[in-house]
């Protein structure tokens, strides 16, 4: 097929079914000859307008990857991360989102995901089981466009849940400490979880702490920094290079004070300016520079909160979180 007839194909294609009858195959070959490096000269601008339309006449066909255990049949993009992209993804009435990272170069990172849930969810303790997403499936996708091969996780959808950053948005002159509690209470016990697990979680950020506002349920995402203690955590996202804890950047080994930084961290930006003198001596307790001074104890930094908590608010009650709209 000559160029100026591949053109001519795309553009008069009015359904994927035109174009796409041996599937990838077809794609394969239409991109290796639309590609703007190919082209013609002086025909680099109709090459592209015809691999923006060949793209997105893909996009719109339906994927089925098939596994040992499942038919899955890949749906709508419905986020895009700092490191993959997640689709919808089903196999009858089972939904889940497919995690597929978008640099091959990335791998290692997705994999780390798979065998830290892999390691939640073989520790046992039923109660914390909904502190981390499910994995329910992991898929090989061979990528027709590159000829790639990439490995992700299928993983359980936490409907009803928006990520801290989310609630930051909506609170921009900070949450109530009284609602902020919570939250941070159950983040510590994600963590402790974590922690027995033998799993350090690498990455406490607003955007992989998910909260449930009406049900005051949290869930810890994207596990793909999650480490062993005593190793280095492989990466960073670099947005959130200044909140880090120190030996995350200076590639030091992480332990369970790696993530009670962040956390104390992350709840401390979250109240903001509302945070009583109390709760900031605590978050700064927790955040010194040296691991060896901070605490490392999940469970016991509970207790001390709760009771840091009892002294400035009395016994525990439920409030109900609302977000702005």
């Amino acid at each position: 097929m000559t160029f100026d007839e591949a053109v001519a194909l795309v553009q008069r294609a009015r359904t994927p079914a035109e174009i796409f009858a041996d599937g990838a195959t077809a794609y394969r070959r239409l991109v290796k000859i639309l590609h703007p490096d190919v082209a013609p000269a002086g025909r680099t601008a109709t090459a592209t307008a015809a691999l923006a339309r060949l793209t997105a006449l893909w996009a719109t066909t339906t994927a089925v990857i098939r596994t040992r255990r499942h038919r899955w049949s890949v749906g709508a993009e419905i986020a895009v991360g700092d490191l993959a992209t997640l689709r919808e993804v089903t196999d009858g009435p089972l939904s889940g989102l497919l995690k597929l990272p978008r640099d091959p170069a990335d791998a290692d990172l997705v994999r780390a995901e798979i065998d830290a849930l892999d390691r939640l969810a073989s520790h046992g303790e039923h109660r914390f089981r909904d502190y981390a997403p499910r994995l329910l499936d992991t898929v090989v996708h061979d990528d027709p466009a590159t000829g790639t091969r990439r490995t992700g996780p299928v993983l359980e959808r936490l409907d009803g849940f928006v990520s801290l950053a989310e609630v930051a948005r909506r609170y921009p002159d900070g949450v109530d400490p009284r609602d902020a509690a919570w939250m941070w209470r159950r983040l510590l016990v994600g963590l402790g979880w974590a922690h027995r697990a033998g799993l350090v979680h690498g990455a406490v950020l607003p955007e992989h702490v998910l909260i449930h506002p009406a049900q005051h349920g949290l869930a810890l995402v994207d596990w793909c920094y999650a480490v062993r203690p005593g190793q280095r955590i492989a990466a960073l996202v670099a947005r959130y290079r200044d909140t880090y804890p120190p030996e995350v950047p200076g590639r030091r080994p992480a332990t369970p004070a790696t993530d009670l930084y962040a956390a104390a961290e992350l709840m401390a930006r979250l109240i903001g300016p509302r945070l009583p003198p109390a709760l900031r001596r605590f978050a700064d307790g927790c955040r010194l520079d040296r691991p060896s001074m901070r605490p490392d104890d999940a469970w016991r930094l509970l207790a001390e909160l709760d009771d840091l908590l009892h002294d400035l608010y009395g016994p525990r009650r439920f409030r109900p979180f609302v977000l702005p709209t």
